[in-house]
């Protein structure tokens, strides 16, 4: 019986912990986001040239040609 009542103990204890921890740093994240963003000085943005890739895809042999399933399965 006792450990019936430890097993019950024990998960309210650790439901009840990470309840406190989730909260807390729920709590927390919100000052330090605020902190973080007034003390960071403007970052310069860069912007890179768009990239334009043509490639022409390998076709794959099939191993089965009796099987429509083969190339999908590769």
């Amino acid at each position: 019986m006792i450990d019936r009542i430890f097993g019950a103990l024990l998960t309210f204890c650790l439901l009840a912990g990470g309840t406190a921890a989730i909260g807390s740093a729920m709590l927390g994240h919100d000052r330090h986001a605020a902190a973080t963003r007034q003390a960071d000085p403007p970052v310069e943005v860069v912007r890179l040239p768009t990239v334009e890739v043509t490639v022409r895809r390998a076709t794959v042999a099939q191993t089965h040609p009796a099987e429509p399933t083969a190339r999908v399965m590769q």
